[in-house]
């Protein structure tokens, strides 16, 4: 069984997630410059929290390069997910990020060299089912929801990466490295930025600075580093699946902040429907198709 505390810091963080969706929206800056920022000022503050603690900043050189180019996945999974909620809207960016456990369910067991499991390939086709309902509708977003799937992919890359990393490095020692990698990748993507056309904006105002130190040490560091935590004791697609739960807190919230702007057609609501039923439906089923406990208690 799951220990009662890592479900509910799970939760915690995937409210936390949800709330990036808000202050993407909220901050004025573009994407990239967000990303940027937020990569920056935590990989700062997780730097400073370890030799808070007198942990170690440095990890073994193989992890370490492994760690930082996963911070590469990293800057590209937030730059596509703060894109899609600006072209879309917060509702639409969080209901393809959702697609996450499906991606997941695929790549897993190919890094694992294992089968593709029936069950957790049964939840991600249902998640491919539901965003057919919402495409079939008279969309509007469809760019933005396929840069929200786009960002789900990449979430699920480095969600596994990183699931298989916890065993070998702290979890705060691999936040550091990825979001120094993350923000490296997005300062050597400013060349090409800004030769697309794109005027670089590094001037946050002063509201901005509280969404940015908000995304990077309550959403960043402290949440991301608890998610990566949790994977020593649950499985990564147990852990992708919950964060499904993110479209439900990000889109209340969302509606609380931003009102009319949020509501969507009964396509779009019955689809997120059955997206998100996997969250519900998969922990319940579970433990009837495996003949080995899920997880382990403790360390």
């Amino acid at each position: 069984m799951y220990a009662t505390s890592d479900y509910l810091k799970l939760h915690i963080v995937v409210l936390l997630f949800g709330f990036t969706a808000v202050l993407g929206k909220l901050i004025s800056l573009p994407p990239v410059e967000m990303v940027f920022y937020r990569t920056l000022l935590a990989a700062i503050g997780m730097a400073f929290l370890l030799l808070l603690r007198r942990q170690p900043l440095r990890v073994g050189p193989k992890e370490g390069l492994i760690l930082f180019l996963t911070g590469f996945i990293v800057a590209a999974h937030w730059i596509t997910f703060f894109l899609s909620a600006r072209i879309s809207n917060v509702s639409v960016s969080l209901v393809g990020f959702a697609t996450a456990s499906l991606w997941t369910a695929l790549l897993d067991p190919l890094v694992s060299k294992q089968r593709i499991r029936a069950l957790e390939l049964t939840f991600g086709v249902a998640v491919i089912i539901g965003l057919y309902v919402i495409f079939a509708a008279d969309f509007s977003y469809v760019e933005g929801l396929i840069m929200a799937i786009v960002s789900g992919l990449t979430c699920a890359i480095f969600s596994i990466i990183n699931s298989k990393m916890v065993k070998k490095v702290g979890a705060s020692q691999i936040t550091l490295y990825e979001m120094a990698g993350a923000c490296i990748a997005i300062a050597l993507y400013f060349p090409f930025y800004v030769s697309e056309g794109n005027g670089l904006h590094l001037l946050p105002s002063g509201s901005d600075w509280i969404g940015l130190l908000t995304l990077a040490w309550v959403c960043s560091v402290y949440a991301y580093s608890v998610a990566v935590e949790i994977m020593k004791r649950m499985p990564v697609f147990f852990v992708q699946l919950t964060m499904n739960m993110e479209p439900i807190y990000g889109i209340i919230l969302a509606v609380l902040v931003f009102g009319s702007t949020e509501k969507m057609n009964l396509s779009f609501y019955a689809g997120t429907a059955i997206v998100l039923m996997s969250v519900l439906l998969y922990p319940a089923l579970r433990p009837h198709f495996t003949t080995t406990p899920p997880i382990r208690e403790g360390h």
